[in-house]
């Protein structure tokens, strides 16, 4: 029955759009991020990504990091400018003692911006934290 499905809560996990110096080209680039900021690894990590509006939608992208670690971050992908005025959504599952855990993460339309950054956890960087 629905009622015996246990649906854990997702905690510690966030996404983030960065500001970086991109060292080859010297300029300022935008990235995603997956951070977790708990006391145990993320086993199995399933991204998919995908941004659209009533007009225009992005290709679906799909990622996957077998482990990130405890208090650890990966880097998702380029955030190019031109989607920014999408709703951009990051769909996480994973695996944690044995239990599986999924949440959409999602930055608003022109929600990505230096305004709106804060220092973000784990992370020596600020950063825009998706809801």
């Amino acid at each position: 029955m629905r009622k015996d499905i246990e649906i854990p809560e997702v905690k510690d996990v966030y996404v983030a759009a960065v500001k970086e110096l991109h060292e080859d080209y010297n300029t300022l680039d935008w990235n995603a991020y997956i951070i977790n900021d708990g006391p145990e690894p993320l086993e199995m990590v399933l991204l998919t990504v995908q941004g659209y509006n009533e007009t225009q939608m992005t290709t679906h992208m799909r990622h996957s990091i077998k482990i990130l670690p405890a208090k650890g971050f990966a880097k998702i992908e380029f955030m190019e400018e031109s989607v920014f005025k999408l709703d951009n959504f990051f769909s996480v599952t994973y695996f944690l003692n044995n239990k599986m855990y999924e949440k959409r993460f999602e930055f608003p339309a022109h929600s990505i911006m230096d305004d709106n950054a804060v220092a973000l956890p784990v992370m020596d960087k600020d950063g825009v934290l998706a809801r």
